[in-house]
């Protein structure tokens, strides 16, 4: 054995910067990093580590120092399948680097000493999930998961693809200091100083796993106290380690009667009858060697007939802590064979082992960092990885867990995963990003071209613009030679910055959106400057005098040389009186020479309207609007067109200008009545435009107080309580239409129409049929269990937040409670979508899900104006179940009005009788969300939602709702036609738009990776011909 200490091999710093928390070695062996109080994390070239003697070697010693923690840096580990390291620190965030093929960009930080780095580490991930200072990281051996540990007591469970959070445990009482995992991957185990050692149960999650796949994996196996009751607490780590047999754990700051020791936990059992005795400290660090090793050199004599050694195969394992003392032990003797004292002068932090399993590298709080290379036989013989695969092999490493039915079944399981590396493929492609071929985003409604209602079609997607080609600027910028005062020539430097157009600053960019997206329905407030048109709004100053003003100059007014009137008004404000003046853009004029602005009028309120009589003894009383001067509405929703393109009128709904819109306004009348009597006002004049021009004028006898249109008519509704009706030519298609009190909401879509009466009675037309789909019903119902739900005393009544049609005329309403419903035409009933009960109570409430993530607002999305008025993505039956539920958090969560709803689920959850409520609440949930989406038809919403229930059952085992489902799925397909009780429902083809056998071939999939339900999907899987079909069209034979 023999010890390498570069003196270049260390972090450079004061006070406690230098001191070295962690370490470790890359899978191939030529990388080691290491973690101190600087708060960088510096990789170093193994090779130059063992030649460091050698005055010939010219390599880079150090590779990279990556610094994106702001503390102290606790833990690093490389990845196992050697593509991510991880480091976490005191800031409470686990980072995740990659290293980029590219070259890095920059030499070196400014100012510092740092050697230039060699490799392009750059952080991928930053995760946040701890409350304290992350202690510890472990990787899975597979890659799967990443768990961290820390001193707020949880351990937190990352997906090893995805980055996503997993599951947060809880169960440690006290700080967590370190974390192992069992190399056959079936547990990890967790060090705390609430003095146990915790060991988990888990199971490789999939590629695209996500919470609520993983609510039953990491399950707490077995809690192990007995050699920690009296282990002190002074320790800064716990850092136990998994034997690379997977028979024992070697457990950190243990005890045995007085004096400190290492535990030695049996696997299966999880006593803990072995004590490695001998130091003086508490130890810190265990490590075992990923290498197992025979006593003797391998021979042909020590082979069986099938090739296997016969040789006993030893373990060894590494142990240091606060009395600066090494040990190496094996599996061979009772007593260390390597004992190095004195080795630093402050606590061993951390341990590894090359890949080889004959070099260890230590690290220290003196900021000391040393390889340890043992000679070759000096620890045994080194076994192949063959020999570690042999041992792992009986405790199912490598092994699929439960038992396959048959080859259909193990077909089924293969066609079940075959989908899930492509998804994970197509988000990391977007999470590190790749440049090729993006998956076009779900976007439900239709693009700019279908006249029809297609949820799932998307706008194609803008190609990205191609990089512009570098200023010549730079390279003469950068050689400009300027003369200082004393005369030396010195080159000036250049400051490249975003402004400057030389460089792209790392900060968060504004982007100007050109005229190409202004069609698209927003509920965004007006920020957006569109320079695709010339803007002409500055004044003749420029922007100086845009922004400081004009100094109070007078404008040349025309005829007026001598300035006689600027005199005029000089001479009034010298002899104390106030010249009366107006500020134009070309400075200040008199009161005459201003030109009076007829065009873009702001509306203003002229009266309260008349009080309809029914609203004294009606149950339902809503508001009233009241009587404005001017309402202007477009035939696609956007906002009106202003001079600039930018709406800036506050209060209104923030739309993108479309200069090409169509727009009808009504001018109420606003002048003293013309014969003396105050009935007798002016008619309301309707006035349809585009692009200033009139296309048709009409007359009202009564004001105006809502309006409504889209492509196909549009629709004012009058103080009266009478609505008008027109074509987009200007034709009335049908008498005025009298509602039994003043209307206060109005809707449109397609040619359906909404209008809802200050009494509370809904009326919904199909001015297409001239039909309606159902009577007038009453908002009774709905606020009425409203107000009784909220408890028994008085309290405000709850208000409508929004109220619209859907893309087939169904009327879907959202409650300032947080509650929203839609009323079914078919059964003729109030349905409750959305309500906080869901909001509190069930795990997929504001999922994640990635599918549910692709369907967008309709802030996001690029659409053209359509011709049937299906602009905005809450207003058709694919947007309405995501809108009603943000509704529920805003107005709930965020406000915080469901304070004791959370107590009460809190405490339920905990409660004896309880268990399972919180799984029976989220399948619920997505019971309800796939009973909603099939009764609004919304076509995208109902297939993810499906599938989310899907695999929720299969997660659960509940068999018996499993196989009603596929049956449900299936149909009736084996059913008399001459049957008059047949279910005609079920015997339809398609389910909500999608054909059943797809959505039945799918859930079938997702259920057949689950080996207890293979009794109940294989037949199916055998009827739809799922096994049969291989990806690489290679069947198998399934007749023995």
């Amino acid at each position: 054995m023999h010890l390498v200490k570069p003196l270049w091999l260390t972090h450079p710093g004061e006070l406690k910067d230098f001191e070295v928390y962690s370490c470790h070695v890359s899978p191939d062996g030529t990388r080691l990093v290491t973690a101190a109080g600087d708060g960088h994390v510096r990789i170093w070239s193994t090779e130059a580590i063992f030649n460091s003697t050698n005055p010939e070697y010219t390599k880079p010693k150090q590779l990279a120092a990556i610094s994106h923690h702001s503390g102290t840096i606790h833990t690093v580990r490389f990845s196992g399948n050697n593509k991510y390291l991880a480091s976490g620190a005191d800031d409470k965030i686990v980072c995740v680097y990659v290293l980029d093929p590219n070259p890095p960009t920059h030499a070196s930080t400014f100012g510092s000493n740092e050697p230039p780095p060699v490799e392009n580490w750059r952080v991928l991930r930053r995760l946040i999930g701890h409350d304290n200072d992350v202690q510890d990281l472990g990787w899975s051996y597979d890659s799967s998961i990443l768990v961290s540990v820390g001193l707020d007591s949880k351990v937190v469970i990352w997906s090893g693809h995805t980055f996503e959070k997993l599951k947060t445990v809880s169960n440690h009482q006290s700080h967590v200091k370190g974390i192992t995992f069992d190399p056959a991957n079936k547990y990890f185990a967790t060090a705390s100083d609430d003095r146990t050692i915790k060991v988990f149960r888990f199971t490789s999650p999939p590629p695209n796993a996500t919470a609520q796949d993983q609510v039953n994996n990491f399950m707490l196996e077995t809690t192990i106290s007995g050699p920690f009751i009296a282990s002190p607490l002074t320790t800064y780590f716990r850092r136990c380690s998994w034997s690379p047999d997977g028979n024992h754990i070697a457990a950190a700051n243990a005890v045995n009667g007085p004096v400190s020791s290492v535990a030695i936990i049996s696997r299966g059992t999880w006593d803990s009858d072995i004590n490695l005795i001998g130091h003086e400290g508490p130890v810190e660090v265990c490590a075992f060697s990923p290498r197992m090793f025979y006593r003797e050199p391998l021979t042909q004599e020590h082979m069986d007939s099938n090739g296997n050694p016969t040789l006993p195969s030893v373990t060894v394992v590494a142990c240091a802590g606060q009395d600066k003392t090494l040990s190496i032990w094996n599996t061979s003797f009772a007593r260390p064979f390597t004992i190095t004292q004195e080795l630093a002068m402050k606590s061993i932090s951390d341990l590894a082992w090359a890949p080889n399993g004959e070099t260890l590298f230590v690290t220290s709080l003196d900021g000391s960092i040393m390889a340890v290379v043992f000679e070759p036989g000096e620890l045994g013989y080194p076994a192949s990885m063959q020999e570690n695969e042999r041992s792992l092999s009986k405790f199912g490493a490598g092994r699929r867990a439960g038992v396959v039915e048959g080859t259909d079944a193990l077909l089924l399981e293969e066609s079940s995963k075959a989908g899930e590396l492509k998804g994970v493929q197509g988000r990391m492609g977007a999470l590190m990003g790749d440049s090729g071929a993006h998956a076009a985003p779900i976007t439900n409604g239709t693009n700019g071209s279908a006249p029809a209602l297609t949820n799932g079609s998307a706008p194609p997607a803008n190609q990205a613009p191609a990089e512009p080609a570098p200023d010549n600027r730079v390279d003469k910028l950068k050689q400009r030679v300027t003369v200082t005062k004393d005369g030396k020539k010195r080159i000036q430097p250049m400051l490249v910055s975003a402004s400057s157009g030389l460089a792209e600053s790392s900060l968060p960019q504004t982007h100007l959106i050109s005229a190409a997206t202004t069609g698209v329905r927003s509920d965004n407030p007006h920020n957006i400057l569109d320079l695709s048109k010339p803007f002409d709004g500055f004044p003749k100053g420029g922007l100086a005098s845009l922004l400081i003003g004009n100094k109070r100059k007078f404008a040349e007014i025309e005829g007026d040389e001598d300035r006689q009137v600027e005199r005029r008004l000089a001479g009034a404000a010298r002899n104390g009186g106030a010249a009366i003046v107006l500020n134009s853009t070309d400075g200040l004029i008199p009161p005459a020479s201003a030109s009076k602005l007829i065009d873009n009028e702001p509306p203003k309120v002229l009266r309260p309207a008349i009080i309809n009589p029914a609203l004294t003894v009606s149950p339902v009383r809503l508001a009233v609007p009241k009587v404005r001067s001017i309402i202007v509405r477009t035939m696609d929703g956007s906002e009106p067109p202003h001079a600039n393109g930018v709406d800036a009128a506050p209060g209104g709904r923030a739309e993108p200008a479309n200069e090409d819109a169509v727009m009808l306004e009504a001018r109420n009348a606003s002048g003293s009545s013309r014969t003396g009597r105050p009935q007798d006002n002016d008619p309301t004049r309707m006035n349809c435009t585009k692009r200033g021009q009139s296309l048709w004028q009409d007359y009202l006898p009564k004001a105006v107080l809502l309006l409504t249109g889209n492509a196909n008519f549009w629709a004012a509704a009058c103080e009266d309580g009478s609505v008008y009706v027109w074509t987009p030519a200007g034709r009335r298609i049908l008498n005025a239409l009298i509602l039994e009190a003043q209307p206060v909401i109005m809707d449109c879509r397609g040619w359906w129409l909404l209008c809802i009466s200050a009494i509370g009675m809904c009326h919904v037309w199909n001015l297409n049929t001239v039909s309606s789909p159902h009577p007038p019903i009453s908002l009774a119902p709905v606020l009425d269990i409203a107000a009784h739900a909220q408890g028994p005393h008085l309290t405000r009544s709850p208000g409508i937040i929004f109220a619209r049609l859907n893309s087939v005329g169904r009327i879907v309403v959202a409650m300032s409670n947080g509650d929203g419903y839609t009323y079914s035409p078919t059964m003729y009933v109030w349905q409750r979508i959305s309500e906080p009960w869901w909001a509190v109570g069930s795990q997929y409430w504001n999922t994640t899900d990635s599918s549910v993530g692709n369907l967008k607002s309709s802030s996001d999305q690029a659409k053209a104006t359509e011709d049937n008025d299906e602009v905005s993505l809450e207003n058709i039956s694919a947007g309405i179940i995501p809108l009603l539920e943000r509704n529920t958090t805003n107005h709930t969560l965020v406000q915080g009005r469901a304070y004791y709803l959370q107590r009460l689920i809190k405490a339920l959850i905990s409660a004896e009788g309880y268990e399972s409520f919180e799984a029976s609440v989220s399948v619920a949930h997505l019971e309800n969300r796939v009973a909603a989406a099939m009764a609004l038809g919304a076509r995208e919403e109902f297939r993810i939602y499906l599938f989310m229930y899907a695999k929720r059952l299969g997660a659960e085992g509940l068999k018996g709702k499993i196989e009603e489902l596929l049956r449900s799925l299936l149909g009736n397909i084996f059913i008399d036609v001459r049957d008059p009780n047949r279910d005609l429902e079920n015997e339809k083809e398609e389910l909500c738009g999608w054909k059943r056998q797809e959505l039945l071939k799918e859930v079938v999939l997702i259920l057949g990776k689950h080996r207890d339900l293979q009794r109940i999907t294989v037949p199916y899987a055998r009827l739809l011909g799922v096994i049969n079909e291989r990806p690489d069209d290679q069947g198998m034979i399934t007749d023995m």
